[in-house]
């Protein structure tokens, strides 16, 4: 459903925000390793965070990844619009380029409902909720 750079990029902050709570920094390499993600793609993703004030980092032998704002201020919602905008919250379920409530297509009625409870979902979902649920062995193989 999300895209992949969507999927690395939530990964890679539950597990920021595990570090975080621990009142660590993470590094990339760390980060990948333990989300079994590709470290230039996970990199650049999380970069676009840190231009986007979601993320800090730092540099050198203490440096790494962390929060610069409180985990329950940040939302799914927020985090998937800015890795990949808000199509999968506007588009068609067919993939439609002229589907609404004047012209539906098939699915159109079905696909709105799932549409908004996955909306309604990001909303109410926030990093410290998604963190304190992680569980230690999630992204193992």
């Amino acid at each position: 459903m999300f895209s992949k750079s969507c999927e690395y990029g939530i990964r890679a902050l539950t597990i920021i925000a595990k570090a975080h709570e621990q009142d660590k920094k993470i590094g990339i390499k760390e980060i990948c390793r333990i989300s079994n993600s590709p470290e230039s793609f996970t990199a650049k993703i999380l970069q676009n965070l840190v231009r986007q004030n979601i993320l800090a980092s730092q540099k050198g032998p203490s440096g790494g990844f962390y929060f610069k704002r409180k985990l329950e201020d940040i939302s799914l919602i927020e985090i998937i619009n800015i890795i990949d905008g808000d199509a999968i919250f506007n588009k068609c379920g067919l993939g439609l380029s002229h589907c609404d409530a004047k012209n539906p297509c098939p699915l159109h009625y079905q696909y709105e409902k799932v549409r908004d409870e996955l909306i309604e979902m990001c909303q109410n979902s926030n990093l410290k909720d998604l963190a304190g649920d992680l569980k230690p062995s999630i992204y193992d193989r």
